[in-house]
């Protein structure tokens, strides 16, 4: 396995420190340099580009966000911040992962493992983008499975894996079984609903579609219990979903 070269910005110098024993006791890491003042960190970046960058994201001058739209195209983002609420935000600058302060060293190992297997896959080129139509952000292959556009690439994804999918403004995630982080690709649920077969998928609320094989139980509120999930049933979809309950349990629900 080849090293990842990193740079880490951060204008709290104890938190640089942190990160730098971090890099400095992990396989796999090579660090080109610290800083603390993000406008001199930027021209260091464009002068020569590293796979990784540790970013804080609430900094004088500019902020992470900001710095992260500057940066080369082949360097990828793991943001480090004690502010949650920019989560979201970090998939639109298709960030790697998203590190919450005090940051543990597993957590950071398990982000640095989520990029060498990005780098790992666009090095393979396992899906030619120039496969599939650039303008699509889903598409299906026949039954068992479909593509979907996440960080500018297409991956594809087996409908047995996904457990259920999440509509958040024009985005939407997918949660797999065994993922950590949801795959995030820019659809609405519509399209989605649209796509998986209504044999195995079902939409339960406005921004919700569930695999009905991976429901756990549900309760009396028509509360679905799924993954880490519960989710509400509602009105608009409970006809539907109550018609499914009773075609599997007759004389239940």
């Amino acid at each position: 396995m080849n090293p990842l070269t990193c740079y880490i910005i951060d204008d709290e110098p104890l938190a640089v420190k942190l990160l730098e024993s971090f890099v400095s006791k992990t396989p796999g890491l090579q660090l080109i340099a610290s800083f603390t003042d993000s406008v001199e960190a930027i021209t260091a970046i464009k002068s020569q580009p590293a796979n990784l960058l540790f970013l804080d994201i609430q900094m004088p001058d500019m902020n992470g966000m900001e710095l992260a739209h500057m940066i080369p195209s082949e360097t990828k983002v793991i943001f480090t911040t004690a502010f949650k609420e920019y989560a979201f935000e970090s998939y639109e600058v298709s960030a790697i992962d998203f590190l919450l302060k005090p940051i543990r060293y597993n957590k950071f190992i398990a982000a640095v493992e989520k990029a060498h297997e990005w780098f790992g896959r666009n090095s393979q080129g396992t899906v030619p983008n120039e496969s599939l139509p650039v303008k699509d952000s889903l598409r299906t292959v026949p039954n068992e499975s479909l593509f979907l556009k996440v960080d500018g690439e297409y991956r594809q994804v087996a409908l047995e894996k996904i457990v259920y999918v999440s509509g958040m403004k024009d985005y939407v995630m997918f949660y797999l079984e065994g993922e950590r982080r949801p795959l995030i690709t820019h659809l609405t649920m519509k399209s989605v609903e649209d796509m998986l077969p209504t044999s195995r998928f079902m939409r339960v609320h406005r921004s919700y579609i569930v695999a009905l094989d991976k429901i756990r139980s549900v309760d009396r509120n028509d509360c679905i219990y799924i993954g880490e999930e519960i989710i509400r049933v509602t009105d608009a979809f409970k006809d539907n979903f109550l018609q499914y309950l009773q075609s599997k349990f007759p004389g239940g629900k």
